[in-house]
């Protein structure tokens, strides 16, 4: 399950960094940027709850060696 988490974890920063590049700072509203800006949004959104994941797990696997 680890694995999974870093390979997804990479899939997140490789998609935010695609749709950084596809992002027109000239028109930031238009239809391209912002389905773009969403991309990034959305990228940044799983990577943060897989790195929740990761704490989670390892806070759990430390109270569960205490026992």
């Amino acid at each position: 399950m680890k694995y999974v988490i870093f390979v997804i974890i990479g899939l997140a920063i490789a998609l935010a960094a695609f749709n950084i590049s596809m992002l027109d700072l000239n028109h930031i509203m238009s239809k391209e940027s912002s389905i773009a800006l969403a991309g990034v949004l959305a990228s940044l959104c799983v990577l943060v709850l897989m790195l929740i994941l990761l704490v989670s797990r390892s806070i759990q696997k430390k109270y569960q060696d205490q026992e």
